[in-house]
């Protein structure tokens, strides 16, 4: 239970309800343990005796008994829920904070559906335990000395005799106890499987219909379902083992006193009424004891879950800001990248490598180079997405490990190349980043990004809702959208990662020259595959292999005749080769049409003649 002590932080703000359900869990244990003894009363004073009114008394007693219990059952119940369903709000609350501050590092490895898993069903584990377990727990331990003390104080020998079937059980259950957690930790993880492929094919549906792999997706949630199923097996294997040991156990004990107590009783060494009470003492044991199996299983459940939860709470975020650090003032906008390289987890070759740059203020950087050269990984370390391993990052001559990191990230605006949005209008989508803009800023923002003309045809406009990952406006649409938000925050150094590959040439030449006259003021990094996007940059890097290979400005890089220069005469021959393509298919075209009318024109001549 090593996990679940661990959550005793997230018991105490409700410390005075949880002794408040202890008293009242006292109470309830004290009268259940009153009414063995009135009627072992009933049978020796009333019914022996013949006393009718001592019998009315006793069901009267009864009768309180019985009312008081249940309404004390009422108020512990709903203080037990009470208390779980809080100590749950909190723990998901603390998960979800937690998993916002996680590094990347951690989200590169980390599956969607495992991090769901954990935030609903192993959090829910973990509130029934701070519920009802451990009511169930102090219940069990109450009763069970109360029990013991009434049936040593009735007949000490009869009761050791009574008891004994209970080690054996009370030694399994222990077994069972620690074989349970194992299992459900299995199936836990099974189950956040489970969710990952859910999430997985319903994020890509369009891709598993386009390729009709359907029967193929069915197949593999079914083999992952399967092994989710035999987890659970496992564990009900488990159990079925010991919940008919237990109740043959509960039963040697009842024959046990019936065989020794029923000839005290005919050797007048004990009474009817004392035999029924302590028999009764045994059967109100009974069913605590059977609980314990079923206890034992949800703690369990409960442990499994736990451990799950303190993976994620556990988890120190390697990127945070140092105790004291200094926030950023207004940004000029320099940035220096000194030696720096950069090695990602469990990758044996460098992303970055010897990275020496100096960026002066207002400077428009663009970079350049094939697929996985470093170019992203360069610019993710300006907002400190990741640590350097080797070397330093400053930005306005400060190391930004020794930075607060929030004051630095609200002054860079950052449009991804996979751009995401949110399910939310498309005005608080643009309003992330600064959620006091006014909606004249707003729109200011989106006629910058080219987005206020296409907005407006919506019929609900800026109101319209983009729908999950932004599924209901188009690629292009969700791009300037992105860039809006972006350039909403008026940042002091603007980084676009490849933002205009989803549009097409009209809209990448007005986003262009929107983003031209936005730059100015301002440092930017332009990540971009197309030249006619850099050509105009102030420094044109040109990386390779997780190095800056070139550097400098385009007709300089063009002279130089290197990395640069075969990049630009390829794009340049592939566009020669679309237009030429084009001319001969608007050729080909004119002809047939031309073909088309001529048919036409014999075809009438026939019909008139």
């Amino acid at each position: 239970m090593k996990h679940l002590l661990k959550l005793r932080a997230y018991l105490k703000p409700y410390l005075w309800q949880i002794l408040l359900n202890m008293v009242i869990l006292l109470t309830i244990t004290g009268l259940a343990l009153a009414v063995p003894k009135v009627i072992q009363g009933v049978i020796d004073d009333g019914l022996k005796a013949g006393a009718s009114a001592f019998l009315v008394r006793s069901a009267l007693i009864l009768l309180g008994i019985g009312l008081g219990t249940a309404a004390l059952n009422l108020g512990q119940r709903y203080l037990t829920e009470w208390i779980g369903a809080h100590v749950g709000y909190d723990l998901r609350n603390a998960m979800y904070d937690r998993i916002q501050y996680l590094p990347f590092t951690y989200h590169d490895h980390a599956q969607t559906g495992q991090l769901i898993s954990r935030c609903i069903e192993d959090v829910r584990a973990v509130q029934n335990f701070a519920g009802s377990s451990i009511v169930e727990m102090v219940q069990l331990g109450l009763l069970s000395v109360g029990v013991v003390a009434a049936l040593v104080a009735g007949n000490p020998l009869l009761a050791v005799i009574a008891l004994l079937p209970l080690v054996p059980m009370v030694m399994m259950t222990t077994d069972f106890g620690g074989r349970i957690t194992r299992l459900f930790y299995d199936v836990d993880n099974a189950l956040g499987d489970l969710s990952s492929q859910l999430q997985e094919n319903v994020t890509g549906v369009q891709v598993v219909r386009a390729f009709a792999r359907e029967p193929h997706e069915i197949g593999r949630f079914d083999q992952i379902n399967r092994s989710y199923f035999k987890a659970r097996v496992r564990v009900i294997g488990e159990w079925s083992k010991v919940m008919p040991t237990t109740n043959l156990l509960i039963t040697m004990g009842t024959i046990l006193i019936l065989l020794v107590g029923g000839p005290l009783v005919m050797q007048g060494k004990m009474t009817v009424g004392e035999l029924v009470a302590f028999n009764a003492y045994l059967l109100m044991l009974s069913g605590p004891v059977q609980q314990l199996a079923w206890l034992v299983n949800a703690i369990g459940e409960s442990e499994a879950g736990a451990q799950r939860v303190m993976e994620i709470l556990d988890h120190e975020p390697e990127i945070q800001s140092p105790a004291g650090a200094a926030a950023f003032g207004t940004l000029s906008g320099r940035v220096e990248f000194r030696r720096v390289s950069l090695r990602y987890q469990d990758e044996r070759i460098a992303a970055l490598a010897d990275i020496d740059l100096a960026v002066e203020p207002n400077q428009l950087i663009a970079l350049i180079g094939q697929t996985g050269s470093g170019k992203t990984s360069l610019v993710n370390l300006i907002p400190r997405f990741y640590d350097v391993t080797g070397g330093a990052l400053l930005v306005d001559g400060v190391d930004v490990r020794q930075a607060e990191l929030v004051s630095l990230r609200r002054q860079i605006g950052i449009v991804l190349q996979s751009s995401l949005l949110f399910s939310d209008t498309i005005r608080e989508n643009i309003r992330y980043g600064r959620p006091d803009a006014t909606d004249d800023e707003i729109y200011a923002a989106a006629r910058a990004a080219q987005a206020h003309e296409f907005i407006t045809k919506f019929e609900k406009g800026y109101e319209t809702l983009v729908g999950e990952r932004g599924v209901t406006v188009s690629g292009g649409q969700r791009q300037r959208i992105a860039i809006a938000r972006a350039l909403l925050m008026d940042p002091r150094i603007l980084i676009l990662d490849d933002s205009t590959s989803s549009v097409d040439t009209q809209t990448e030449k007005l986003i262009q020259e929107a983003l031209d006259r936005l730059m100015e003021g301002r440092t930017t990094f332009v990540i971009a595959h197309r030249l006619a996007t850099v050509r105009r940059a102030d420094l044109i890097l040109v990386m390779a292999g997780g190095r800056i290979v070139e550097r400098g400005k385009h007709d300089e890089l063009l002279a130089r005749g290197g990395l640069y220069r075969e990049i630009h005469d390829l794009q340049l021959s592939q566009q020669g080769q679309f237009i030429e393509e084009t001319e001969v298919d608007e050729e080909l075209f004119v002809r047939e049409q031309e073909r088309d009318s001529m048919k036409g024109r014999r075809t009438s001549d026939r019909s008139l003649s």
